[in-house]
C-alpha cells in the first residue's frame, strides 16, 4: 500500500471516528451547546432586565441620605426624613447592587459617630469594595469601633490591615500604622509596638506620624537602668 493510500485511509477512518461519535452524542452536544447559549442569553438579560434597573432605583433611593450624611444629620441619613429613604433602607432592600454594599459603608461610618459601636462593627464588617481606598477607610472605622470597646486586639488587627490596604495615600495609612503601634504599646506588647514604629518610619517617612516615629522608637529601645523615671 502506497504512502498516498495509506493517508487516505487514515483520514477515511478519523472521518467515520467523527460521523460516529456525532450521531452517538449530537443530542447531548446540541442540548449543551443550547444551554450555553440560554445561561449566557439569561446572563445578560438577568443583568440589563434586572440588575440594572435595580441599580438605578438604589442610586435614586440612597441620593438625599448621602446629602443628610454630607449635612452630618445622621439620624436622617440612617432612617431616612418620611419621604425620602435612608442606609438602613437602601442596605436592606437593595442587597447585591453596588449601591446596596455602599449604604452599608455609609450606615457603619454613621452609627460609629453616633457612639453606636456595636452596629457600626455589624455593618462595616459586612461591606467589601474592590476600591482599595474606601475599604482602607473601612477598616480603620472598624479599628476605631472596636478601640471604642476597649477590644485592643481587634483594634490593632483592623488598624493594621488599613495602614496595608491602600499605601498609596500615605497620609491615612500612616495615621492608622501608628495607631495600631500606640494600642500595641498600651497592650504592654513593647517589642511588637516597637516594630511598628520602625516600620512607619521606614514605610511612611514624609508624613507626620513618620516624623513623630523616632522619639517612639528611641523611648522603647533605651534600657530601664535606676535612673529612670518611675
Amino acid at each position: 500500500m502506497s504512502d498516498k493510500q495509506v493517508q487516505e485511509v487514515e483520514v477515511n477512518e478519523a472521518l467515520v471516528k467523527a460521523q460516529s461519535f456525532w450521531h452517538k452524542y449530537q443530542k447531548p452536544v446540541v442540548s449543551i451547546a443550547v444551554a450555553a447559549i440560554v445561561v449566557v442569553g439569561g446572563y445578560f438579560g438577568y443583568q440589563n432586565l434586572v440588575v440594572k434597573p435595580k441599580e438605578e432605583k438604589a442610586g435614586e433611593a440612597i441620593y438625599k441620605a448621602q446629602e443628610y450624611f454630607a449635612a452630618d444629620s445622621l439620624q436622617k441619613a440612617l432612617n431616612g426624613d418620611g419621604s425620602s429613604k435612608g442606609f438602613l433602607y437602601v442596605a436592606q432592600n437593595y442587597g447585591g447592587t453596588k449601591i446596596g454594599n455602599l449604604a452599608k459603608y455609609y450606615a457603619g461610618v454613621s452609627y460609629l459617630h453616633l457612639g453606636d459601636y456595636a452596629n457600626a462593627i455589624k455593618f462595616l464588617k459586612d461591606f467589601s469594595t474592590d476600591a482599595k481606598q474606601v475599604q482602607m477607610m473601612a477598616y480603620g472605622c472598624l479599628g476605631d469601633a472596636y478601640s471604642e470597646q476597649d477590644k485592643k486586639t481587634e483594634a490593632i488587627e483592623y488598624y493594621t490591615k488599613a495602614a496595608s490596604t491602600f499605601e498609596k495615600d500615605e497620609t491615612n495609612s500612616s495615621e492608622y500604622l501608628f495607631r495600631a503601634a500606640l494600642l500595641t504599646e498600651l497592650s504592654g506588647k513593647n517589642e511588637e509596638a516597637l516594630k511598628l514604629y520602625k516600620q512607619l518610619k521606614e514605610k511612611f517617612p514624609r508624613t507626620d506620624k513618620g516624623f513623630q516615629a523616632d522619639k517612639y522608637i528611641y523611648r522603647l529601645s533605651i534600657e530601664k537602668n535606676d535612673f529612670s523615671v518611675k
